[in-house]
């Protein structure tokens, strides 16, 4: 008898030492084995939260499309994670992507399960009885150049139109933004009563070059359990001056912003003659005013005479003549320069600075107006423009 009861409890503790208190997921089936061994050590409260913090994370957490890509993208996400490592970064991403969701609130997304059909129950509150989907659409944020963004708000609606009522629901809302056909952007949120806030689009996420007609439209689907409501828009304007629109025309790495009191020789920084003792002894010095130097520039860079430009220049963040004249990335991609102010800011024998305002248009007919300081030194007796820095 004695030995069938140590036997009964070494099973015992060899089953309860086996229960896993991270997740494995090596497969499916064990991501899912470690998850319930996890939830089993919780209260019911914790085990919901629990769940509603997987849920956060397979929804929002991972880049996939499709519920078993998503799982598996999950699985790699929480890999080797503890219950509380897990909570927390659900905390993060609920923030992130503005969902009114804490690891430490009441439980709020009704039943959640990761794994299993989204099948209506009796009290399922994603069950939400509607019949279509209307959206409403609100500029803002105008400081005086027009609106800077759009609160897009979709509301679930009965046969008259009306909003229906439902709370505690956690109805997976996605938006997605086009513009000629091409998708810009997508982004979800939980819809979890009719109240919900929607999205707001600002439009400096929007690549201005990716806008056609400066206008774009969207598309906005709520997910019940039963159904998945969907309702697009087209044709919506957007504030052009807000768009994200790459400087012009230091467009990559090719023109680095540098330091704007930078004007200084960076090889040089004392300014002091680096001229051969044996030949000279005092350096030849400019006798030109060096806003002439940054006035042929532009001009040479608006007539795309862009080997004079570059001659004009001692620049080593400019890169190469190729990298300096690319159509794309660097100043090939310049259309026309509209020059509106040029004034020498400061000068000495050796080193100037020079402030200069105008227009860039690029190739693809968009204008940029730009206020840019140009750092020049001297290089035998003549301005070089040796950093260049756009300003705010």
């Amino acid at each position: 008898m004695k030995k069938l009861t140590f036997l009964m409890l070494f099973s015992l503790l060899l089953f309860t030492s086996c229960k896993k208190d991270h997740v494995d997921a090596t497969t499916t089936q064990t991501l899912q084995s470690s998850i319930n061994d996890m939830a089993s050590s919780l209260t019911t409260i914790k085990q919901i939260k629990f769940n509603e913090a997987l849920y956060i994370l397979k929804t929002f957490g991972v880049e996939a499309e499709g519920d078993v890509n998503e799982l598996k993208a999950l699985g790699q996400l929480i890999n080797g994670k503890k219950v509380p490592e897990i909570l927390s970064m659900a905390d993060q991403v609920a923030q992130k992507n503005g969902i009114e969701w804490a690891s430490t609130a009441p439980p709020s997304l009704g039943e959640m399960n990761i794994f299993g059909d989204e099948t209506a129950k009796e009290s399922d509150p994603n069950d939400v009885r509607a019949t279509s989907l209307n959206i409403a659409t609100q500029l803002s944020g105008d400081t005086g150049n027009g609106p800077t963004a759009m609160q897009i708000i979709p509301r679930l609606v009965d046969n008259a139109g009306n909003p229906v009522s439902f709370n505690g629901a956690a109805l997976e809302t996605t938006l997605e933004v086009f513009s000629n056909g091409v998708k810009l952007s997508t982004a979800k949120n939980l819809m979890q009563d009719n109240n919900f806030k929607g999205f707001h689009l600002r439009f400096s996420s929007l690549l201005a070059s990716k806008i056609m007609d400066n206008k774009i439209d969207i598309t906005v689907s709520v997910k019940t359990t039963a159904k998945t409501f969907k309702m697009s828009k087209i044709g919506l304007d957007v504030n052009p001056s807000a768009l994200k629109v790459p400087e012009v025309p230091k467009t990559d790495s090719t023109l680095i912003v540098q330091d704007p009191n930078a004007v200084i020789d960076p090889n040089n920084p004392t300014g002091t003659s680096t001229t051969d003792p044996n030949t000279s002894t005092q350096p030849k010095q400019p006798t030109t005013d060096p806003k002439n130097t940054v006035s042929k520039f532009l001009n040479n860079v608006s007539s795309q005479n862009l080997k004079a430009a570059f001659d004009a220049s001692s620049n080593p963040t400019w890169g190469s003549y190729e990298s300096f004249s690319n159509p794309t990335s660097g100043f090939g991609a310049v259309k026309n320069v509209s020059v509106k102010n040029i004034t020498t800011n400061a000068t000495n024998p050796t080193a100037a600075s020079v402030n200069a305002t105008y227009d860039v248009t690029d190739k693809n007919g968009r204008t940029t107006s730009l206020k840019a300081t140009f750092g020049l030194k001297s290089v035998n007796g003549e301005w070089k423009i040796s950093s260049y820095k756009i300003n705010p």
